[in-house]
């Protein structure tokens, strides 16, 4: 009975109060930024960013049925038990002692099914419709098109043009699924009969055999290798599901017609149809499109020109499809009867191919399209452009020969320099078009362009811009004074070797030496008009008159006329003869300035671009005034004069013709420019030695006199007929 004391509880279980462990500061007492922003990701990486893995995606989409169905395992537990089997097998003698009851039978059937199906579930789920197409599916040719529409030339790596399915005629449409795939707007995307057809034939015979729907062959096309493997068919059908579920069925078709192989070198229905038959496809029938049809299967087997059998094979399978679009209410019979001929196509595809003078007019053309419709280098190269060009078929046809007989001549009558002698032409009509153009023999041979090449002085063509800025600015005969009026009429010193003045006096040069005038041939005329003056050629008056106007003006009036800046000479006083290097191009413009009443539209080679179909906006030059309407009827005026003079009976009296030889100093060049029916052309030759500099060559002889030799031959050629 002794008393017992109870132990106290240990000082932690006796509901003292506790202070909490403040926490503890840095014991290095060092100042802590805090971490700076990361740096902003493009779209592309943030999607990669956030894109969990596979397993993740995988984990997250079984996670919810497994919690599902886990109630209902365990409710069959007993039974899968009973499937387990037992060997030798109880109650059973022989061999049957080792086989499967029709129960293990059942659930390994059953089993293998349940897998299979989750395998394929999955499999769906972690398989991603790729971002980005195959660039060879997308990428398409530029086409160029001569003023009438018909095609010109064609650049590119591939034979494609992207159609949108509007443009696609319903008939075409339906040939095409009757070949292919006729359960293409109900089925999912797949084919799981032509699947297993596809998959026995791979497997089973080592072979490889299609069986695969339109979806599933676009999926190969645009995102997938050509590869004939069973991870390949595999992954082209999951996409396929996903595509079918994600774009509409329409889209779908769109996209294979635009992609799919049909042979020549050509991809897509639209590129197939001008091989095989010459024409859009807008423009095809039934039986047409039934036999470009019949080249998906494979153009090798297909195209009827490379042989007899192909020829066989193709006639059956063109009444095939023809037979189901029939069954299939997308033909009718009537209409059926009238395609009893095969419809034989092109013998060889028709060649638009660039090369001679239609290089440089595609070089011309891509150049305005890509500025004027704001179009960068990398999207161009992507092709799928349609460019309607200025370019007219028949007059480029024409320059081009005349230019070509006039090489010709010059071989046979100066063989030691024509080999040396450079051509240049343009023909702009008044409303700025580029209409024809000579830029040289071959562009695979010389890249330039002959015709857009400021390489020579335009010489005594100049002067019109001279006889043009006196007019519309008067001149000043003291420094500072008010400017007197010019007209057609003014007299003005026609002697050779006069030296030219300004207000103050004679002009000196920078060596110190008084700058004269000189004429060509240092001929003397007396006292002339400005008009007669132009109409004769004759330099020492406006070389004085450019100075009285101001080289400033001058030089105003022809940038204004259509000549460029950086083609435009010093501006001293032989300015006023030429010594600025405009192209022939451009000088056609600024005599087309003169024809067009003074009103100046820049020149252009494209006048409408479209990719795919699809209007593509352009920057159209407007027309603006550069001289006066009355200044640029004088100046025509005197170039009639000058026509006529030069070319008596060359044209009728009422013909409006007008047009002036100009040759440069030291006979390094020799031109014509004039305009006749709303249309100017300018035409060069030089000699120029490439191989040794780029420094101009006397003519010799090479462009025939100044007022009917090579030059005019050519103008008068191409602007046939004058009258």
């Amino acid at each position: 009975m002794q008393l017992k004391a109870v132990a106290l509880p240990a000082p932690d279980e006796t509901m003292q109060l506790k202070a909490v462990r403040p926490v503890a500061p840095d014991e290095t007492m060092q100042l802590r930024m805090p971490r700076p922003p990361e740096a902003p990701r493009s779209r592309s990486e943030r999607r990669k960013a956030a894109r969990p893995s596979a397993l993740a995606r995988v984990t997250s989409f079984v996670t919810p049925y497994v919690r599902k169905l886990t109630p209902y395992a365990q409710r069959l537990t007993p039974y899968a038990r009973r499937l387990r089997p037992v060997y030798p097998r109880p109650g059973r003698v022989g061999w049957r002692r080792w086989m499967p009851s029709w129960r293990q039978w059942l659930g390994a059937v059953l089993t293998s099914f349940g897998l299979s199906g989750v395998f394929l579930v999955v499999a769906y789920a972690v398989t991603d419709i790729p971002d980005n197409l195959n660039s060879y599916a997308t990428q398409q040719d530029n086409v160029y098109f001569w003023s009438d529409g018909t095609p010109m030339a064609r650049t590119g790596w591939v034979q494609r043009q992207a159609m949108p399915l509007k443009d696609i005629p319903e008939q075409v449409r339906w040939a095409v699924l009757a070949a292919e795939n006729e359960s293409f707007y109900s089925d999912p995307g797949i084919s799981v009969k032509g699947i297993t057809r596809a998959l026995w034939k791979t497997v089973g015979e080592g072979d490889t055999e299609g069986g695969s729907t339109i979806t599933q062959q676009y999926v190969k096309n645009v995102y997938l290798t050509q590869n004939q493997t069973i991870s390949r068919k595999f992954t082209e059908a999951m996409i396929a599901l996903k595509l079918d579920n994600r774009m509409s069925k329409d889209k779908i078709l769109e996209g294979y017609l635009n992609t799919s192989w049909f042979g020549r070198g050509t991809y897509g229905i639209q590129r197939a149809s001008q091989a095989y038959y010459g024409k859009d496809v807008s423009q095809l029938d039934a039986s047409q499109a039934a036999f470009l049809a019949s080249l998906l299967k494979g153009a090798g087997l297909y195209d009827p020109t490379l042989g007899k059998a192909n020829h066989h094979r193709a006639v059956e399978r063109w009444k095939w499809i023809l037979d189901r679009m029939v069954r299939l209410g997308k033909l009718s019979k009537a209409e059926r009867a009238k395609y009893a001929t095969f419809p034989e196509p092109l013998k060889q595809a028709p060649l638009y191919d660039t090369g001679q003078q239609s290089d440089y007019l595609v070089e011309l053309a891509s150049s305005y399209a890509k500025k004027a419709a704001h179009i960068s280098d990398q999207q161009f190269d992507l092709g799928g452009y349609q460019i309607y060009t200025t370019f007219d078929r028949k007059r480029e046809g024409t320059l081009t020969d005349a230019v070509n007989k006039a090489r010709k001549q010059a071989r046979k009558d100066h063989p030691d320099t024509a080999p040396t002698a450079h051509f240049g032409a343009a023909s702009v009509s008044t409303d700025g078009r580029i209409l024809a153009v000579y830029g040289g023999p071959d562009h695979r041979t010389q890249g330039y362009n002959e015709s857009n090449a400021a390489t020579v002085p335009a010489g005594s063509a100049f002067l019109p811009f001279v006889y043009a800025a006196g007019l519309e600015h008067g001149v000043h005969k003291t420094r500072g004074g008010p400017a007197t009026p010019v007209t057609p009429e003014s007299v003005y010193d026609g002697r050779d070797n006069i030296p030219v003045t300004t207000p103050e006096g004679p002009y000196w040069d920078r060596s110190g030496k008084k700058v004269s005038a000189h004429n060509d041939g240092n001929k003397s005329y007396g006292h002339i008009t400005l008009r007669q003056a132009l109409a004769q050629s004759v330099n020492t008056p406006f070389m004085q008159l450019g100075m009285d106007t101001g080289l400033d003006k001058v030089r105003e009036t022809a940038e204004a006329a259509g000549l460029l800046p950086d083609s435009m000479g010093p501006q001293v006083p032989a300015l006023s003869l030429g010594n600025s290097t405009p192209s022939a191009i451009r000088m056609a413009s600024g005599y087309a300035t003169f024809a067009a009443g003074g009103t100046h539209t820049e020149p252009y080679s494209v006048r409408r671009v479209t990719r795919n179909g699809a209007t593509v906006s352009l920057n159209a030059p407007k027309p603006r005034r550069a001289v006066g309407a009355q200044v640029a009827g004088e100046v025509t005026e005197a170039l009639k004069d000058s026509f006529r003079a030069a070319h008596p009976g060359a044209a009728s009296a009422s013909a409006q013709v007008a047009g002036k030889a100009g040759t440069a100093q030291d006979d390094t060049a020799s031109w014509y420019v004039g305009t006749a029916r709303s249309v100017s052309t300018a035409v060069v030759a030089y000699r120029m030695d490439l191989s040794k500099s780029l420094e101009p060559l006397p003519l010799k002889g090479v462009a025939g006199p100044p007022k009917d030799g090579a030059p005019y031959g050519i103008w008068s050629a191409a602007m046939s007929p004058l009258g």
